[in-house]
């Protein structure tokens, strides 16, 4: 008998074929994601479980999947939305998909930090609405990138990418991480600072941290208002790394000029969020790993960690390795 996995969205063919040849499959068809009751039931009998970050894996879902569930894996990086805790008590490791998609998200937030500079998304609304009448030389003025001082929060793989790309435009690189990372700094010229001085003297903030009680709601009133005045904001990290109330004052107040966002609390964003009310602000759909070979590899990997952990063998990419004990 093949063991049972359970798909909680649709993933490439590249990785769902690899699951096929190994178990019986079942995807979840529809394009919004099983709320939590369905999900309790459709785990129920599962051998292995491949679910999304809009999925809430708790230690109650796995008791309710049954003692038959041998693996998570997530499709994605981070993995906020699953009690790895509860996970390792279980003795269930639990997969990701690390350092795939770091290039493709760097792409992204790099993408949105020169569309927020130089105005894109509100010039192209004001073609599209008609208003180009003629060439004017105070319209849509926005902010150079060469040379301008680009404050990276988080100097991990995607942080570091930002700092390669940032050194094409002659920029000067501030960063702050938990921990000093002195290669990277000769590497890429970048200058460790506190959170405050690098706030207080970027013209762009990129915002690459991890989600913890740390860092949530790290920008807040006080941070965005220590922030150089017409400065801009990135975050293609986590939504709730950014107090999206205080976001709105920032940039209706004219604290900040303008913010580009791929990520948001929740997600996806309340139609009613005041944010779309204003044009100063880019928002996507979380759409940082969103290219076609991106997207396939972390299908790959996905599906690799899941087959591993049905097998009994180690995850090639495991997010609680203590489940292993000190192996």
């Amino acid at each position: 008998m093949k063991p049972r996995i359970f798909v909680t969205r649709l993933i490439p063919e590249t990785g769902l074929d690899i699951l096929r040849r190994q178990a019986d499959v079942e995807v979840w068809p529809d394009p919004l994601p099983p709320g939590y009751s369905l999900l309790l039931q459709k785990v129920k009998g599962i051998d292995a479980l491949l679910c999304m970050l809009t999925d809430t894996i708790d230690g109650n879902l796995m008791d309710s999947a049954g003692s038959r569930l041998k693996v998570i894996s997530q499709f994605a990086v981070g993995v906020d939305n699953i009690d790895t805790a509860a996970a390792t008590e279980r003795g269930i490791p639990v997969g990701n998909t690390p350092g795939v998609l770091t290039d493709t998200t760097a792409d992204l937030a790099w993408a949105l930090l020169m569309a927020a500079g130089r105005r894109l998304a509100e010039s192209d609304r004001f073609v599209r609405a008609g208003k180009w009448k003629t060439w004017g030389s105070i319209d849509f003025l926005g902010h150079d990138i060469t040379g301008a001082t680009l404050g990276i929060v988080g100097f991990g793989r995607i942080g570091q990418a930002m700092a390669k790309r940032a050194q094409g435009f002659g920029m000067r690189i501030l960063y702050y991480s938990r921990q000093r990372h002195p290669e990277a700094e000769d590497r890429y010229n970048a200058q460790f600072v506190d959170l405050d001085s690098l706030l207080h003297a970027s013209d762009f903030v990129s915002l690459h941290t991890n989600l913890s009680e740390e860092t949530r709601h790290l920008m807040n009133d006080t941070r965005l208002n220590k922030m150089k005045p017409g400065s801009i904001l990135i975050n293609t990290a986590r939504g709730p790394v950014v107090d999206q109330q205080a976001l709105y004052h920032a940039l209706s107040s004219g604290t900040i000029a303008y913010a580009a966002l791929d990520v948001t609390e929740p997600e996806p964003i309340k139609p009613d969020d005041p944010l779309l009310t204003l044009d100063n602000i880019i928002l996507c759909p979380h759409i940082g790993s969103a290219s076609h070979k991106t997207r396939g590899k972390m299908a790959i990997m996905a599906a690799e960690n899941l087959i591993a952990g049905l097998k009994g063998d180690r995850l090639p990419n495991c997010a609680n390795p203590a489940v292993y004990g000190s192996s």
